[in-house]
């Protein structure tokens, strides 16, 4: 008897062994293979597959190499910014993929096809639940389906219009405060040499703080340094977390990585828990994101039964912060680098601010009238995309175009290129040229609009905040123009750095004027 115990023990435990090393198999190599010769069947060229590992040390390789120095002064990023996908795209033509790990990423660049990518996000959703960047980026960025749509409808009541002209008078304190802090340096001598990265930095930190939480940057900065801390640490995790249990290697990264995201979620959870109990005791407080957001949610909850929970909640203020510092403050940034670059054009914007608001105070109802101001910001996010690549998967056999695709695929838009794609820009494609927004981005785009002019995506899931974003970033520019000319100063290094949006590696330092 006992001898028949143990025999069926032993055939459990081959039983559990053979079958989830058959699925390690199929997961490690069998579907890769059949995956790589569905798509060379199709017509896409890439790396033969290897191992676990697949293109991930030659991409990190070709990386550390791109960053290792800066580049020469030109808005001709692409090779610097995405240095690998560069390498693919020469190697192999348009019609190109890769590898991460056992998964391939095939690369969609032309205009038509990523409008019918961004037009169906049921059918090209988000690839499936990713631990490393969904603790970093969650909230609307990262749901799908009827959870995105119930979310997204309770949260717009924030980003309308009126919400953000409520919240005008703290991006203008914030902006305020960066200029008082430049003019003490610029003291004097009527100018310096300033590195306004991290000014502008803290700026777009500042404003989400005082327009999300109605609390300012210092009283936020715990939530703001941890997330620019999980995003350095992301980097150095990137290709380990991608390893059958990567996520469990105790490294010194992966342990504070673990340890940060439990700050966070405590740090949000005291915010959120604090203002809804202030809700309860009957304060009212509609001027600020988190305020109308708790608002909209009480009443989907009053009217339908079931809004977001509080875990919910918690996580889109996760994304207030990243989301709405990061893309802001590399948009501010890369206009000031290519307004010292381009003088005739800083002349150009601060006339036509002078003439909307002469030497008074910035106003909300004047920033419509800013033409030149709107066209340079549209050219530089064209030319320095916040996000330089967009992320889809195929969940099922899914048709796109004439082709086929077979389910467990990754796809990349690779945003950067199609910004700087002289298929779709013409010749000048890698010159600034903010006049080519003259007559609206329909014109410039030539009616491909989304297409090709990806700076906040596309499609239903369009970015939420881009009003704000850009609000925000024309406030600070005509506040800056009035104050300050400035041009490079000698040591500047120029090297865009692709992370969760596009920051300047080696800073920005510039020359500062007083006006």
């Amino acid at each position: 008897m006992a001898a028949t115990v143990g025999e069926m023990v032993i055939a459990i435990i081959v039983a559990v062994v053979a079958r989830w090393g058959w699925k390690f198999l199929n997961w490690a190599w069998l579907n890769p293979k059949k995956l790589e010769k569905s798509l060379r069947e199709r017509g896409y060229k890439g790396n033969s597959y290897k191992l676990l590992k697949g293109d991930i040390i030659e991409l990190a390789t070709i990386v550390k190499e791109a960053r290792s120095k800066p580049m020469p002064i030109s808005h001709d990023i692409t090779s610097h910014v995405l240095p690998f996908e560069y390498y693919i795209f020469n190697k192999y033509g348009k019609k190109s993929y890769t590898w991460f790990g056992p998964k391939p990423r095939i690369y969609v660049a032309d205009p038509e096809l990523i409008k019918e990518i961004l037009l169906k996000p049921e059918e090209f959703q988000r690839p499936h639940r990713e631990p490393l960047r969904d603790s970093i980026i969650g909230g609307l960025v990262v749901s799908e389906g009827h959870k995105w749509a119930k979310h997204r409808n309770i949260i717009n009541p924030a980003f309308h219009l009126e919400s953000i002209k409520r919240m005008f008078s703290a991006i203008c304190l914030s902006c305020s405060e960066m200029i008082s802090k430049w003019e003490l340096l610029t003291a004097g001598s009527s100018e310096a040499e300033v590195d306004v990265w991290p000014f502008i930095d803290n700026l777009a930190g500042d404003v989400i703080s005082r327009a999300a939480f109605n609390s300012s940057y210092e009283e936020a900065r715990n939530i703001f340094c941890i997330q620019k801390e999980q995003m350095e640490l992301a980097l150095q995790l990137l290709f380990l977390l991608y390893l059958p249990g990567g996520r469990l290697i105790p490294t010194k990264a992966n342990n504070k990585f673990k340890e940060n995201r439990n700050k966070l979620q405590t740090l949000a959870k005291d915010i959120v828990d604090k203002r809804k109990k202030a809700i309860e005791m009957g304060e009212t407080s509609n001027n600020d994101l988190l305020g109308i957001l708790l608002e909209s949610n009480a009443k989907e909850i009053h009217e339908n039964g079931v809004g977001m929970s509080m875990e919910d909640v918690i996580e889109e203020c996760k994304l207030f912060y990243i989301a709405g510092s990061e893309t802001t403050s590399t948009l501010i940034l890369w206009t000031m680098v290519c307004l010292s670059l381009h003088q005739e054009w800083q002349n150009k914007a601060r006339q036509e601010i002078t003439q909307v608001f002469g030497s008074g105070e910035v106003h909300y109802e004047g920033l419509k009238h800013l033409k030149i101001v709107t066209m340079i910001l549209n050219e530089v996010l064209r030319l320095y995309p916040p996000a330089t690549m967009v992320l889809r998967a195929t969940h099922k056999e899914t048709k796109l175009g004439d082709m086929t695709l077979p389910s467990d695929v990754n796809i990349i838009i690779p945003i950067i290129r199609v910004h700087h794609d002289p298929e779709v820009w013409g010749g000048d494609a890698s010159e600034f040229k903010p006049e080519r927004f003259s007559n609206g981005i329909a014109s410039a785009t030539k009616g491909k609009g989304m297409g090709c002019f990806l700076p906040f995506g596309g499609g239903p899931r369009i970015c939420i905040g881009q009003n704000f974003a850009m609000i925000e970033a024309k406030t600070a520019i005509a506040k800056i123009l009035q104050r300050f000319s400035f041009e490079l100063s000698p040591s500047y290094k120029h090297s865009p750095f692709a992370m969760f949006s596009l920051p300047p590696q080696f800073g920005a330092p510039l020359i500062l004027h007083d006006i």
